[in-house]
């Protein structure tokens, strides 16, 4: 039984027309091959005939079950089709009945041609990827991470007279203004109206974000004896290089007014501070893991490594090397768009490249190596279509 996480929903068109849809059964998948959604070993599906009724017979493997009334099948076109099909008889041993309940045609062609590939030619190893996904939605952290915050503050009380490092949190427009540009604050002199103002668009705009606010900020400023005021935002950036404003370093001081040498100062230390939270929660694991399937975009990936099905499963995507044999690793950040399992437990993972941060040498060096590869398929499968059409 498979358990299948759909990442994202592929964009649909329904075809509303009944006739439309078994003409298209009865003349474009008459060489076309169908296939049972979900099936890890892309399981054929034929549509033996199509009645009176408008029900159909299909026929697939003599030891396939559905789990409940329903099967799905799917094929390709120009586009990718989908059939929900309801059962209403079992025939026999792989051999159904079926009404057609909803047919869906993708609204968008596949990008690119997917294909199998000699497992002695290429794996994937060499997997990166972070232990805990930080939210940039949410103001909660893995403790782990918070555990190395509150060690840095410890650390470096000596930095103002008054040091607070902490995840954002809502209610306060200041910091929910950091939180959203990853813009830093520097207050230089609190009784000086002037210093409320950006120095450039690299801060945050006191006098824009409090407006008619500003005069009692800067009242309760002076009476807490506050001198200068800085904030520095934490930027963790992703596999994917997205930059996320997760916590901030703020310092406080209430003897002297601080200088842009300690804004520059504070900057240096949280990009130091990142480095080291990037360190502790980066896992490297070099195993080597099968390409079941691949393309210019993406590969779907066998993972049979426990360590790795553990941290893939709950990951947005991840760093790899794809390796062809006798060649250099080509790294690429891979974006997960479907997981599922086969009854062995094995995790299948389909990756998708769009968007990744990989250099674009290593993707030229990729197309350079899957070129070849692609036209040969495309040779074999027109070789194998006009053989079918020689035989009929």
């Amino acid at each position: 039984m498979l358990n299948i996480k759909q990442r994202k929903e592929r964009g649909f068109d329904d075809i509303q027309s009944l006739d439309d849809i078994l003409e298209i059964l009865k003349t474009q998948f008459k060489t076309r091959k169908l296939h049972l959604k979900f099936s890890v070993d892309k399981t054929e599906v034929q549509v033996n005939e199509i009645l009176e009724d408008k029900s159909i017979i299909i026929v697939t493997d003599s030891e396939y079950s559905p789990g409940d009334d329903t099967i799905i099948i799917y094929g390709l076109l120009d586009k990718y089709l989908e059939l929900d099909l309801g059962v209403i008889e079992v025939l026999g041993p792989g051999y159904f009945k079926c009404k057609i309940r909803s047919v869906r045609k993708a609204a968008q062609g596949r990008r690119d041609l997917r294909f199998k590939i000699n497992q002695e030619d290429v794996v994937a190893t060499n997997f990166k990827f972070s232990k805990h996904t930080i939210e940039l939605s949410g103001y909660n952290i893995p403790t782990g991470i918070k555990v190395i915050l509150d060690q840095f503050q410890s650390s470096r009380s000596d930095m103002s007279d008054i040091v607070r490092v902490d995840v954002f949190q809502s209610g306060d427009p200041i910091l929910e203004r950091v939180k959203k540009t990853g813009q830093a604050v520097f207050l230089e002199d609190t009784s000086s109206p002037e210093s409320y103002k950006a120095l450039n668009d690299d801060f945050v705009d006191l006098t824009e974000v409090l407006g008619d606010g500003l005069k009692n900020y800067m009242k309760r400023n002076i009476e807490k004896g506050y001198k200068s005021v800085v904030i520095c935002p934490l930027l963790y950036i992703t596999e994917e290089e997205k930059s996320i404003p997760f916590a901030y370093i703020q310092l406080i001081s209430t003897k002297e007014t601080m200088g842009i040498e300690k804004m520059l100062d504070v900057k240096d230390k949280a990009f130091k501070l990142v480095d080291r939270i990037r360190d502790a929660n980066t896992v490297l694991l070099s195993v080597h893991q099968q390409i079941d399937d691949i393309s210019r975009g993406g590969v779907k990936l066998k993972i049979t490594d426990e360590n790795l099905k553990k941290y893939l499963i709950k990951a947005r995507g991840f760093i790899f090397d794809i390796v062809f044999k006798l060649q250099a690793p080509i790294t690429i950040y891979g974006e997960i768009k479907f997981t599922n399992y086969d009854d062995r437990g094995n995790l299948y993972i389909g990756v998708d490249f769009a968007g990744n941060s990989s250099r674009k040498d290593e993707m030229k060096r990729y197309y350079s190596m899957i070129k070849p590869r692609e036209t040969e398929y495309k040779n074999n499968l027109m070789k194998e279509l006009r053989r079918k059409k020689q035989l009929q």
